[in-house]
């Protein structure tokens, strides 16, 4: 079929009505039809909406698709070449689309066919619908439920796309293509993976048979520019007596753990800490998937290796923390701790390796002590309670609790202390707490921040040691507004 047939199809003319139209209008009229088809938005850039929108049906899926198949075939095992450049196949791939536009013989202005060489090359070498998500700094989250349905998180809020994958092949060819640049695989066998792309960004896929619906991807952004504590004070995640206390710990070597669920921030709250450790510190940062943007040039960065398709050569994180141990770290930060490395780290902690740094999920400073708890039981080691309470108590100095609120606002709301033991209890003190008694304002946002709540901690002493400058109103609470005369 043509394309002005198929294009007369869509906008409901019969043939009939076509001939009745030809002798009163000329040939031009198709032609016009396609030039406001190509000045449409295309489907890459379309508009992100909070409410859902009619999917749009695209004149030209039907030759995309023939031309990205075609373009499959022709290049064949080009595109998993380790020895060809990314550049050199992209430049591959052009030429081969324009010889396949030009065989279609689609009457396309020059600029039309420049479009649909770069919507299909984004499609079979790029990330198809969501790359130009991936390119809006606004975006923070993506979320592919189905090849027909798409979410992203924009400022903290979860909306719904009006673009969507042509085909569960479609989505599948771009999974495999987001893995493969990272040396994973996925299929019906290993039909789950945690990559990254080359900026960073956290990508896991699932799909058949443990994805019901179909193929599911979800990529977690981050920034090209780490965030700065100047960043996160200007968002109100902190404000500058909590940035100016967390320096302090940072420099005197406290074990600060940061403590949040999932999405609230930990890692970035981790970046930000770790740019106060000194630049003259050897840094072993150990993680599942890197994501830790150290600015640090004395930093070896190890990433834990899943099991091959033989169910072999897995290395886990706490084989990683074992190794550092023996790499003369001065500092170790772990992305974050999930299983029995907790115990490891907690021992490196206590024995030399002060200053360290990592993360947990918990929803707040005393369910982060019982985590760790119950993170350092599945180590398989058959401690009692109390001691490993007490190793905690020993290692951990400071809980730093991130919470993301009802408002989309990633906030700190507890600075805690931990002091010790009474009986078999672990004692927490904070420093800071989040003031949700201020309210919110006409748009939903809290408009309270973590205040002080007038307790010095016992690691303050530490910083008058070793000649670190606090000022003693960093800790004092805030004068009720009953109490000014």
């Amino acid at each position: 079929m043509k394309l002005t047939e198929r294009i007369d199809a869509l906008r409901g003319v019969t043939p009939a009505k076509a001939a009745e139209a030809e002798t009163t209008q000329e040939t031009a009229s198709a032609t016009a039809v396609i030039g406001a088809i190509a000045d449409a938005p295309p489907p890459v850039t379309a508009r992100v909406r909070h409410l859902p929108a009619p999917v749009h049906v695209d004149p030209l899926a039907e030759l995309k698709e023939r031309a990205a198949q075609e373009l499959f075939e022709r290049i064949g095992t080009r595109m998993n070449d380790s020895t060809l450049t990314e550049e050199k196949l992209h430049a591959y791939a052009r030429a081969e689309l324009s010889t396949i536009v030009s065989e279609e013989q689609v009457p396309l202005s020059a600029e039309e066919r420049k479009r649909l060489i770069k919507e299909i090359g984004a499609d079979v070498l790029g990330y198809g619908p969501i790359e130009a998500m991936l390119d809006d700094p606004d975006i923070t989250e993506i979320m592919v439920n189905s090849h027909e349905q798409i979410f992203v998180e924009r400022d903290g809020r979860l909306e719904l796309c009006d673009v969507r994958f042509t085909s569960e092949a479609h989505l599948r060819r771009v999974i495999e293509r987001i893995v493969s640049k990272v040396g994973r695989r996925i299929d019906e066998s290993s039909p789950l993976v945690d990559a990254r792309l080359v900026d960073g960004s956290r990508v896991n896929a699932i799909i058949p048979p443990l994805a019901v619906n179909g193929s599911a991807l979800t990529i977690r952004k981050f920034a090209r520019e780490p965030f700065t504590v100047k960043d996160l004070v200007g968002f109100g995640t902190l404000n500058q007596n909590i940035a100016d206390l967390l320096e302090a710990c940072v420099r005197a070597r406290l074990n600060i753990i940061v403590s949040g669920g999932t999405g609230t921030g930990k890692t970035t709250m981790l970046n930000v800490l770790s740019a106060y450790i000194p630049s003259d510190e050897r840094i072993v940062t150990i993680e599942d998937a890197v994501e830790l943007q150290l600015q640090q040039e004395h930093v070896v960065r190890l990433e834990s290796r899943p099991p091959n398709i033989e169910g072999k050569g897995e290395i886990t994180i706490r084989d990683l923390v074992r190794n550092s141990l023996r790499m003369r770290p001065d500092r170790i930060v772990i992305g974050e701790c999930r299983g029995g490395e907790s115990l490891d780290m907690l021992q490196a902690m206590n024995t030399g390796h002060e200053g360290s740094l990592s993360t947990v999920h918990s929803n707040s400073p005393r369910d982060a002590i019982a985590r760790l708890e119950t993170l350092v039981l599945m180590a398989g080691m058959d401690l009692p309670l109390r001691a490993i309470r007490e190793q905690i108590t020993s290692a951990i100095d400071v809980i730093v609790q991130v919470t993301r609120l009802k408002d989309g606002s990633r906030r700190v709301t507890h600075v805690t202390e931990v002091q010790g033991m009474e009986g078999d209890i672990v004692t927490l003190q904070d420093a800071f707490v989040f003031d949700y008694a201020a309210g919110v304002d006409a748009g939903g946002r809290y408009l309270g921040h973590a205040e002080a709540t007038g307790v010095r901690p016992r690691f303050a002493d530490r910083f008058r040691d070793q000649g670190i400058e606090l000022s003693p109103s960093v800790f004092h609470a805030p004068t009720p507004m009953g109490a000014v005369r």
